[in-house]
């Protein structure tokens, strides 16, 4: 890697807020999230369904539905401020510098077209130089890349012709076809079973090395980020709760919410009588979301502050924050010894 991108960070995301309007009200999807990506890390981005991880990367790649709107903060692509893009800036940044992989490649592959045309019409939309020929030969050397054989002969076929799991290869080619810097993999191994997940996830780890990108990887499968990520945010109703290196949220979690998702998963080493412990209580009504921390109501450690206010975020250890009001607490327990 050159001095120049040791220098920057790949992407830099401050306060970003995310509403819908709809007819019952605004619903704040993403309520000011910060996060910084260097160039060649993982970072997952966990959290139930609903909590807004994948608003916010539509967001980063002008995706966003309407009735969506961005209506504060900023996105920052070395050095570069995405939300001003213009639309023709948009599509060039989009595909040639940051890729996204969906959750359902089933929905996103066309039918009537073969794989082989879908990727050369990829990398055609975004190198308009490229003939037809060159664009085929890449179109294979990207297939042959991400494990799938006899390509010549794959390239004629339909997805319908290929398995769940070779769609979503046939996804990662076509996502990586321009070589972006940045890879947003939204629940990529989500439809697919164990064994297909185990080798998605070690392929995208062996392509992350070669190609030295930076990923997101949004899920709410923490075993999958424990495999692949360097560092986890963890997302709950809008707001990011904590964000950590891989290793302290797992072994050391400072937010409840982490806890509970961590002890709501199945573990290898768990003895047999011992029960998953679900996160009581419901996710939060995003059109009238609590005044304080939004997951207080279904919090064991609840007082009467995380009720009434936000809390602010409190470093627990090095590179690792989170938003509890039982972290701040602590912190000033600390202080006074």
């Amino acid at each position: 890697m050159s001095e120049q991108k040791n220098n920057t960070k790949l992407l830099e995301v401050k306060d970003l807020r995310v509403s819908f309007f709809t007819p019952a009200g605004e619903v704040k999807a993403v309520g000011g999230i910060s996060y910084d990506l260097n160039y060649g890390e993982v970072m997952g981005v966990v959290g139930e369904s609903g909590s807004g991880k994948s608003q916010e990367a539509y967001s980063i790649m002008g995706l966003l539905q309407s009735p969506g709107k961005v209506i504060g903060g900023s996105v920052t692509f070395e050095g570069q401020d995405v939300l001003a893009f213009s639309p023709s800036e948009m599509t060039a940044f989009r595909g040639n510098k940051v890729s996204m992989i969906f959750q359902n490649p089933m929905t996103c592959l066309n039918p009537v077209y073969t794989i082989g045309n879908q990727l050369v019409e990829a990398l055609r939309a975004h190198d308009k130089k490229i003939s037809k020929a060159d664009a085929e030969k890449r179109a294979m050397e990207m297939m042959e890349l991400v494990g799938i054989n006899n390509v010549e002969k794959r390239m004629k076929q339909y997805p319908h012709e290929f398995s769940g799991g070779m769609r979503q290869r046939v996804m990662i080619a076509m996502g990586l076809i321009c070589h972006p810097k940045l890879l947003i993999a939204d629940e990529p191994t989500t439809a697919l079973d164990v064994t297909i997940q185990a080798q998605i996830l070690d392929l995208m780890k062996d392509l992350q090395k070669k190609t030295g990108m930076g990923i997101i990887f949004i899920t709410h499968n923490l075993g999958v980020v424990a495999d692949i990520c360097d560092k986890v945010s963890v997302m709950y109703a809008g707001k990011m709760v904590e964000q950590g290196p891989v290793d302290d949220i797992f072994y050391e979690p400072a937010h409840p919410y982490t806890r509970g998702l961590l002890r709501s998963m199945p573990r290898v080493d768990a003895e047999s009588y011992e029960r998953l412990i679900p996160i009581e209580g419901t996710p939060v009504d995003m059109l009238n979301p609590p005044e304080g921390c939004p997951f207080a109501p279904r919090c064991e450690s609840c007082m009467k502050i995380c009720l009434k206010k936000m809390p602010p975020y409190v470093e627990v250890g090095e590179n690792h924050r989170s938003a509890c009001w039982l972290c701040v607490q602590n912190q000033m327990k600390g202080e006074e010894k």
